[in-house]
């Protein structure tokens, strides 16, 4: 599933650290983020880790507790689902896309003209087309995956959340204990 998702994110133009299987609001999405490397030096010069854990997320609330907070390390470029149909796709995005883009990863190939993607493209959800194909005798797989609705990042108009702070800092703990140094894309 990795490779497949990668190809999405790449038909998608975003750049980053994908991070696959992230539970997010009753979800299982993959998310794309880039690592902030000088924020990352700093918080790690400064003794400022991840901090995933939801009760330190909670004591944000407490002035006495925190007088300063740490700056995130990572942007959420976006947002991908895996759903089988397209008539899943508005629910499984609806709620996510108020945190950053979100396109659906549906199996390939798909009809350009039906209405639910005219839907999806009203609301700003970005559909990818991905299939898994094996190149015959010799058993190697390739991936491929077309893009067929850009999404939209509607999540300014929502505006910020202390939940996705909160998933920032989850991602970044997962970005930091998951991929290599080496293999992550910054900005």
């Amino acid at each position: 599933m990795q490779p497949l998702l990668h190809q999405a994110a790449s038909a998608l133009g975003w750049r980053g650290t994908v991070v696959p299987d992230v539970a997010v609001l009753g979800h299982q999405v993959s998310a794309v983020v880039r690592v902030r490397d000088d924020v990352h030096e700093w918080r790690t010069a400064n003794g400022w880790p991840p901090q995933a854990d939801p009760s330190w997320f909670r004591s944000w609330f407490e002035p006495t507790a925190h007088d300063q907070l740490p700056v995130s390390a990572v942007e959420l470029v976006g947002v991908l689902v895996g759903e089988s149909t397209v008539d899943r796709a508005l629910q499984s995005c609806g709620t996510l896309m108020t945190l950053a883009p979100c396109a659906v990863v549906l199996p390939g190939p798909q009809g350009r003209e039906s209405w639910p993607l005219i839907e999806l493209d009203y609301y700003g959800i970005g559909v990818v087309a991905a299939e898994e194909s094996s190149t015959g005798e010799s058993g190697e797989f390739f991936y491929t995956a077309e893009l067929l609705v850009p999404p939209e990042d509607r999540s300014t108009e929502f505006g910020p959340s202390l939940f996705g702070r909160w998933l920032l800092e989850v991602l970044y703990d997962r970005v930091l204990k998951e991929v290599p140094a080496s293999s992550r894309v910054s900005s």
